[in-house]
Parts: structure tokens; sequence; C-alpha cells
């Protein structure tokens, strides 16, 4: 879609996505290499109860099933910025993750293209909020 065709307020639901340990794993082990996400026994004595989806991790969840969604298609440019990032409760192997995307800004940049800012909110399986951010991209108008 391009930016013209969003409408603010407007508001999409993702496909779901069923984290386990060793995909939590194998992200931190590349990228977030700390206790919490790689030692299940420390993990099992610590604060979580358990070893626990980097956050880094849960972000990228969020925006690969956004994107898959195929509302951008061919038309989006680049990502531009993400803000007000926040990662709200712990995701477990077992998790089972889905993301509301909601349009909250859209921005006329030059004659052919724009900025639209959506707000990713994503969800266990439990309907618990996990984790949300704004993600702004550079699109065709």
């Amino acid at each position: 879609m391009k930016l013209d065709e969003f409408t603010l307020g407007q508001v999409f639901q993702t496909k779901s996505f069923k984290l386990t340990k060793e995909d939590i794993m194998r992200f931190a082990g590349e990228f977030d290499p700390q206790y919490m996400h790689v030692d299940e026994e420390k993990a099992d004595q610590g604060r979580f109860n358990g070893i626990i989806a980097s956050g880094i991790h849960t972000l990228a969840i969020s925006f690969k099933l956004w994107v898959e969604e195929g509302f951008y298609g061919e038309d989006v440019i680049a990502g531009t910025r993400m803000n007000n990032i926040k990662f709200v409760k712990p995701v477990y192997p077992g998790d089972e993750l889905h993301t509301i995307v909601e349009v909250i800004d859209k921005q006329a940049a030059k004659k052919e293209t724009g900025i639209l800012t959506v707000l990713l909110s994503t969800y266990n399986h439990k309907e618990e909020k996990v984790f949300e951010g704004d993600l702004s991209v550079l699109i065709k108008r």
C-alpha cells in the first residue's frame, strides 16, 4: 500500500508466531548473550524463573509479523526511526505472539514519498502486552 492508502487510526492484526527455547537461545547467543537468555541454570535462579527472550528478539519478531502481512509490499523504501520502545513483560519459551498495528501518523515528505508511522503492540497468547514501539518508514505516495 502507498502512503495515501493508509488512514490514521487504521488497525491491522498479524498472524501468530510461537517462540521456542531453541529460538530464544539461538538469537541471544548471537545478538544478546546475557545469562537470562542463554544460561538455563542461572536463568532458573533469576528474577524471571527461567529463560526469557531478548527484548531485541521480541522487537524483531513484532516487525517480522507486521512486514509479513504484506501491506508495505514494494512501496516501502526504508525504515527511518523507531521510538518509544517498551519491553512490557518477559517473553518465555512457548509464548505465542501476535502484533496489533495502528497507523498513528503520516506525513508527505516529497511529491513521491512520505513518512508513515505505526504503533506496534505485541501480545502473548494470554493477551498480555509484551512489547510496544513506534516504527516510521519512508514509503511511496
